[in-house]
């Protein structure tokens, strides 16, 4: 059991396993299982665009409420290990999963049909179409002012010492502005099913 954890393939590897064992149990006591339908492939769809955005707004929040107010505690000869290893990994994640959400949300939209109503802010889909925008936009800040500045920030990209304290800036106050959105994007996101005649 011990050499499922020590692995981080074999730990994912085996949450589908025990995802499939779980539905194959339920199956067996009588309860409706989907399978694969259209409506299946919706919520399929759904549970992959939630999974990369609990894993995108989490190291978002893991970068604000963690990572940066801790740096000034961290002693001079120890901040290498976070500058060097831990922070390009997490920047990898970040970026990818941003990615994996904004793309796996407009499919998942135009499988339901309302992708251009909803950017349109067109009834009854207006809180949905607020909750995507600020997704979208919150993606453009991770790819085009987060991410290019960072790789100065961490020394992947060569650049003076005025440059990277200005990118550490422009990467600081985006992904604060990221935080920020975050909050009223979730909401949208998960108000349009509960409180979409609201919007409508």
């Amino acid at each position: 059991m011990g050499a499922i954890f020590q692995s981080l393939g074999r730990t994912i590897t085996a949450g589908v396993v025990l995802l499939i064992v779980l539905l194959l149990i339920l199956a067996a006591l009588g309860a409706s299982v989907p399978v694969a339908t259209h409506g299946w492939g919706l919520f399929a769809m759904r549970w992959l665009h939630v999974l990369a955005g609990v894993m995108w707004i989490g190291l978002l929040w893991y970068f604000n409420f963690v990572q940066t107010p801790s740096m000034p505690k961290i002693p001079d000869e120890h901040k290498p290990a976070i500058s060097k290893v831990i922070a390009p990994a997490a920047l990898f994640w970040f970026r990818w999963s941003a990615m994996a959400t904004i793309i796996l949300g407009l499919i998942l939209a135009s499988m339901f049909g309302y992708l251009l109503p909803a950017l349109t802010f067109q009834k009854p889909f207006t809180g949905i179409g607020i909750g995507m925008w600020l997704g979208i936009i919150m993606w453009f800040n991770v790819w085009f002012l987060i991410w290019p500045n960072q790789k100065k920030v961490l020394g992947i990209v060569a650049a003076e010492a005025d440059a990277k304290a200005k990118a550490g800036r422009i990467a600081g106050m985006a992904s604060r502005f990221n935080t920020m959105a975050s909050i009223p994007m979730l909401y949208f996101m998960v108000a349009q099913s509960h409180f979409g005649v609201v919007f409508g």
